[in-house]
């Protein structure tokens, strides 16, 4: 009889080209069901075993607390699926934790809110072993006018201008009830908590508030470029490398 199992996954998102299935190409999605696949004694034929993830990270982007869900007809306990995982998987890939779930329970459609981090690190000697993590920066930006422009940016918006997705058919309104800024160390950390978040939507907000940073714009203008829904009219978007999904969160 199949369950619905919920797993929470953790990642670095270095060397593969996002979560979700692409031809050819590694991703993260691709390598947990193949472990999985093995772990039915390839009973089951590989495209039916649909490991859902609650978002879809973009290549290179990390995460901490992936949050999935797969329903499967094995005969050992959540325990031993999530050793059993954790032995085959790559070192970059670990399974934190595996429970069953309702069977109503998806882990991308019950998702009520997610916290994303970006890093970047602007200190006078180059970072070393957290370099895959971090983006470096020449020098260090304006904080205190990244957070006023990060309270402009706070709320219920129409993020269209913080999209790449230029055929976006689905409504481009979100909540994102925080956005902090901070900073130690000559890191500078961005975080993020909304109710869910458009393609590249993170990485477009930091570049944007990067640019307010080294002056480039003013902490206002945030406001004229939400207005106008013109990607065009946003900062860069940020590198990949300095993201991070750090917790899914569920009723």
């Amino acid at each position: 009889m199949k369950k619905n199992y919920k797993m929470i996954i953790s990642y670095d998102g270095t060397r593969y080209y996002g979560w979700e299935h692409q031809p050819n190409r590694e991703t993260i999605q691709g390598k947990l069901e193949k472990v999985l696949f093995r772990m039915c004694e390839e009973k089951v034929p590989i495209t039916e075993l649909k490991l859902n993830g609650a978002g879809r990270t973009d290549a290179g982007v990390h995460a901490r607390a992936m949050a999935a869900n797969i329903f499967l007809d094995v005969d050992i306990t959540p325990l031993e699926i999530r050793d059993y995982m954790n032995r085959y998987l790559p070192d970059d890939i670990a399974v934190n934790e595996v429970r069953e779930a309702s069977e109503r329970f998806h882990a991308r459609y019950n998702a009520v809110g997610k916290t994303y981090q970006y890093v970047c690190y602007a200190g006078e000697v180059k970072t070393i072993f957290d370099r895959k993590y971090v983006t470096s920066l020449d020098q260090m930006p304006d904080v205190s006018a990244m957070q006023e422009a990060a309270g402009y940016l706070k709320g219920k918006h129409d993020f269209a201008s913080f999209c790449t997705n230029p055929k976006m058919k689905k409504s481009t309104v979100r909540i994102v009830d925080q956005i902090d800024v901070s900073t130690r160390k000559g890191y500078i950390y961005f975080t993020f908590h909304g109710t869910g978040f458009l393609q590249n939507m993170v990485r477009v907000l930091v570049g944007t508030l990067l640019e307010v940073g080294y002056g480039k714009m003013e902490p206002t203008q945030v406001i004229d470029i939400m207005e106008k829904k013109d990607r065009r009219l946003a900062g860069p978007t940020a590198p990949a490398q300095g993201l991070t999904l750090i917790k899914v969160d569920y009723d």
